[in-house]
């Protein structure tokens, strides 16, 4: 038998308790044999559920318990879950997490623990919730060089640009819908519409595709909240949707970019028609080519499904999954890694005086218009090459609303 300890009771916590005694068949005959919660961890008093005598409010009974073999981390959040997590490491325990901050922040450090003790540290649900991407990578795409990962994994800010491209909804309009859902937090929305989350989910993809650490803080991030109804309609005009993309890529040319920030795509493109709080991530191996994975990327139960599949994989690979699943450390930057690519932009500009916006841009090959706001489409160019044309239109008296990169995949 496998005797699990679960930290945390909330969504996905209860969820991954729910999965376990739900599936119990399905996952005992996957696992070889069953798979049973012995203890979870909450300081919430939940005496009068009929399970109340799995209920403990500290770490050291299950880190003292030697039958506990895996312990599963959904707190959320660096505390206490990363102290409980390491301590779960160093007592020569599995652990299987959904939390990206705690992967983002402290994977390379924990990985090294974890192959140290001999035993695995998981984080599938980390990035997709219950869309897998961390296992194909490291094990269906291992004979691939990857240059390239990028998509939508933010599944709020997704549904908040899906209300407002097809219902017509403003920015704060959609931001209330998805509060109400439970989609996006009611005090503060800001770790997903300004790209905190997203930046925590690429910055895991990258370390673990590239094999070094890439730190959170050195990702340039922005989010939605420059979007309005007025790009909604010009973007419609020109075949193009709007969508919050994290990214990574290396080049031979231009080095290393990464970065989380609203973009354009063409209409053509696989991740233009994915809607609501679906997320995608686009694969690009030199063996493979372009490899698309989608599904939900949040939820209790699709994320607890993902944890669960952790666990089996766990027991049942041991320490060996880390041959592939490592990423060294490295020190953080200081200062934000540079994209040197060239883009088409979309820019939208605050005045009427077409013939100076297409003399400052240089190479306008669409314009818009509607009351005083005007869109164009440039030909590609760097981010610093831009950064001058937009100081050069402030000088001539156009102010720039907003400046989006297109994605051409």
């Amino acid at each position: 038998m496998i005797n699990v300890a679960i930290l945390g009771f909330g969504t996905v916590g209860s969820g991954v308790y729910e999965v376990l005694k739900n599936n119990a068949a399905n996952i005992t005959r996957r696992a070889g044999q069953p798979v049973e919660v012995k203890y979870i961890l909450d300081i919430r008093d939940f005496s009068a559920r009929p399970d109340a005598a799995l209920f403990v409010n500290q770490i050291d009974p299950i880190l003292k318990d030697d039958q506990v073999s895996t312990v599963v981390e959904t707190i959320g959040g660096t505390k206490p879950a990363y102290f409980f997590v390491k301590a779960a490491l160093e007592a020569g325990k599995n652990v299987c997490t959904s939390n990206k901050e705690l992967v983002a922040t402290h994977g390379a450090e924990l990985l090294a623990l974890a192959v140290q003790k001999g035993v695995c540290f998981l984080f599938e649900a980390s990035v997709g919730g219950g869309t897998p991407i961390i296992t194909p990578i490291h094990q269906c795409l291992t004979a691939n060089t990857i240059s390239e990962v990028c998509g939508i994994v933010n599944g709020t800010t997704n549904f908040m640009l899906t209300k407002m491209e097809q219902e017509g909804m403003t920015f704060d309009e959609a931001l209330k819908v998805a509060q109400g859902l439970g989609y996006a937090e009611t005090i503060d929305p800001s770790a997903d519409v300004d790209g905190i989350d997203a930046c925590r989910k690429i910055a895991i993809l990258a370390s673990m595709i590239f094999g070094s650490e890439v730190h959170p803080e050195n990702i340039p991030t922005s989010g939605i909240r420059g979007i309005t109804i007025d790009d909604i309609y010009f973007t419609k005009k020109m075949k193009l949707a709007i969508k919050l993309i994290a990214y990574a890529k290396k080049d031979e040319k231009t080095g290393f970019s990464c970065g989380v920030e609203a973009m354009v795509l063409p209409a053509e493109s696989m991740m233009a028609d994915v809607a609501d709080v679906y997320n995608a991530v686009l694969i690009r191996g030199d063996l493979l080519g372009d490899v698309l994975f989608y599904g939900k990327g949040a939820g209790k139960l699709p994320t607890a499904s993902a944890v669960v599949a952790d666990i089996v994989d766990a027991e049942k690979s041991g320490p060996t999954v880390h041959d592939s699943l490592f990423w060294l450390p490295t020190p953080a930057l200081k200062e934000k890694i540079v994209n040197r690519n060239q883009y088409t932009y979309y820019v939208r500009a605050n005045n009427e005086d077409t013939e100076t916006l297409r003399e400052d841009l240089d190479g306008v090959v669409l314009t818009l218009q509607k009351h005083n706001q005007k869109a164009v489409l440039t030909t590609p160019m760097t981010e610093k090459e831009m950064k001058k044309r937009k100081e050069k239109l402030e000088k001539d008296g156009i102010h720039v609303a907003l400046c989006l990169k297109m994605l051409e995949v």
